[in-house]
């Protein structure tokens, strides 16, 4: 079973009653169909709508995470697409991270090598040019 998550927005038409009959309409189809919801959130609520759907400016959010066969998120949008009260909805599958992913090893910054000092040469001896010998004129 894949995780998914379900989000869409009811008409603000819709009286309280009859969207969380909506809400428990679509929870069951996802638990009468193999599915276990993990979590129904409302707290979003009623917001502005960022361009206008079928003349509507505002909406009612929910969101849904769920566990699922692959072939239920067709059959959600399916009577989804068939409700007038729904404006938009949309399906994401949720990927797992994998944690069998070994980390890094951490790397160490180099440490300066210090320089060996520096040992001067013994001063050679100087060659000095020998005395020229005299020379004899004759």
């Amino acid at each position: 079973m894949n995780r998914y998550e379900l989000t869409y927005i009811i008409n603000t038409n819709v009286e309280e009653t009859a969207r969380k009959e909506l809400i428990e309409k679509f929870s069951g189809i996802i638990t009468n169909n193999g599915g276990e919801i993990e979590k129904v959130d409302e707290t979003w609520g009623k917001r502005h709508l960022a361009y206008a759907i079928n003349d509507m400016t505002e909406g009612y959010y929910v969101q849904v995470t769920f566990k699922a066969p692959t072939d239920l998120p067709r059959e959600i949008e399916r009577n989804m697409g068939i409700n007038e009260n729904i404006l938009r909805s949309l399906i994401i599958k949720l990927e797992e991270k994998k944690r069998s992913v070994k980390p890094r090893p951490v790397r160490m910054a180099p440490t300066p090598v210090a320089a060996p000092p520096v040992v001067e040469a013994p001063a050679a001896p100087v060659a000095t040019e020998a005395p020229a010998a005299p020379t004899t004129a004759e």
